[in-house]
């Protein structure tokens, strides 16, 4: 795609002093949790240290690790006497998501109008130009385009922690925003707020702009809850 924009989230400090069996669990928490968002693990699968070290190929240390950043991150739930298991990505689980992002990116959005420079406006232009592109075409590049749009606004906030927070939702909710299609009236807000929240960069109108984006990520929400509400439903008849 050209001259993208890459988000990558800062590791957490120190990562490059801690040890191997340390570093081993970081790679074993982004497999497992692609696993569990794929669904290559299902809801409440039990996670068996000994299965899953032999899985990967790893000593138990790492995965006891691993399954411990899961469990931070709500991904993955213990209880007495079962051990692990898989937590389910259900209708309550996104909520949650949408209303902490609700809470989050406004206020990152908030700071990026009071410091956007000319060539970040040019690089929202330019990707939203290619979103209206695509056109909902393409499922997977719209929503790497999208991820490219947002990044853009957060990417360099000073609270890495709340960005690293956006990021790591942003990938759940594409994993499952993918199992489904956009409605066109999605579609058409989706392309309206993007075009209303640039023209708000460009003014410096940071509180509108932080509405905007409020709005568009409780659209999100909804739409991917009715979704799943509707995929279901009709599993279930």
């Amino acid at each position: 795609m050209g001259n993208t924009t890459e988000f990558k989230v800062a590791p957490p400090a120190g990562l490059e002093d801690i040890d191997v069996s340390s570093q081993r669990a970081v790679s074993l928490y982004e497999v497992i949790r692609d696993d569990i968002i794929s669904g290559r693990l299902a809801p409440n699968e039990r996670l068996v240290v000994t299965d899953l070290a032999d899985r990967h190929g790893t000593s138990t240390n790492p995965v006891r690790e691993a399954l411990q950043m899961l469990r931070g991150e709500g991904f993955v739930v213990f209880s007495p006497n079962r051990g692990a298991r898989v937590r389910p990505i259900d209708h309550d689980f996104v909520r949650n998501i949408y209303e902490i992002s609700a809470l989050i990116e406004p206020a990152l959005t908030r700071w990026f109008v009071g410091m956007a420079t000319d060539k970040d406006i040019a690089e929202l232009e330019r990707i939203q130009g290619l979103i209206e592109e695509n056109n909902f075409v393409d499922p997977v590049l719209h929503s790497g385009l999208d991820v490219q749009f947002h990044t853009v606004v957060y990417q360099r906030h000073y609270n890495r922690h709340a960005a690293e927070i956006w990021w790591k939702h942003r990938e759940v909710l594409r994993a499952v925003n993918q199992r489904f299609n956009y409605t066109l009236a999605r579609r058409s807000q989706v392309i309206r707020d993007h075009r209303e929240m640039i023209a708000l960069v460009k003014a410096g109108e940071a509180e509108k702009a932080a509405e905007v984006v409020a709005r568009h990520v409780e659209g999100s929400g909804r739409h991917l809850l009715e979704q799943m509400r509707a995929f279901n439903a009709a599993k279930a008849g």
